[in-house]
C-alpha cells in the first residue's frame, strides 16, 4: 500500500459515488491508473464494499441505542444462534461481539423511547439464552469520514 492507494481510500471514504475521473484528477494519475489501483483495493479485499450511509432520523429511527447483552451457555452455537436473530432484527444497525462484561453490543435504531422498551424488554429479553441486557441511549453519534491505513509505505 503506497501513498496513491492511501489517497484514494481516503478520497472514496469521504464519497464513494467519485467518479473515476474525479478520483484521478483529485491524485494527479491518469483514469487508466486510479481505475486499475481501485480494482486492486477491491481484489485485495481492502475495500469491502460501497453503500449509502443513511439519516437514521430521516427514515423514521431518530432514537438509537447500545444494547450490551450477555448470553448463557456460553457456547459458540449459542452465540452464533444469537448474533443471527440479532442481525436479522430491523431495528438493528450493527452487532458487535465482544470479550468483556457483554458477549454482544447491538446498536439499535427505534421510531422512540417506547420502541426501544418494546424491543429490549419484549423481544431480546424474552430470548431463553439471554442472561443480562443493559441499554444506554445514545444521544449523538459522529462516525469518522475517513479511517488511515496503519501499513507503512511500500
Amino acid at each position: 500500500m503506497d501513498d496513491l492507494d492511501r489517497a484514494l481510500l481516503r478520497l472514496l471514504q469521504e464519497n464513494g459515488r467519485r467518479t473515476n475521473r474525479d478520483l484521478a484528477l483529485a491524485t494527479r494519475v491518469v483514469p487508466s491508473t486510479s481505475l486499475q489501483r481501485v480494482r486492486s483495493l477491491i481484489e485485495r479485499g481492502i475495500i469491502s464494499g460501497f453503500r449509502a450511509e443513511l439519516d437514521l432520523a430521516a427514515i423514521g429511527r431518530p432514537v438509537q441505542a447500545l444494547v450490551s447483552v450477555r448470553v448463557r451457555p456460553s457456547s459458540r452455537a449459542t452465540m452464533d444462534e444469537f448474533r443471527t436473530w440479532a442481525s436479522g432484527l430491523l431495528e438493528t444497525v450493527s452487532v458487535f461481539t465482544t470479550a468483556g462484561a457483554a458477549d454482544f453490543l447491538l446498536h439499535v435504531a427505534v421510531p422512540d423511547v417506547e420502541g426501544l422498551y418494546g424491543l429490549v424488554v419484549d423481544r431480546i429479553t424474552e430470548r431463553p439464552e439471554v442472561n443480562d441486557v443493559q441499554t444506554s441511549l445514545v444521544f449523538d453519534h459522529h462516525r469518522t469520514s475517513a479511517l488511515e491505513p496503519v501499513y507503512p509505505a511500500e
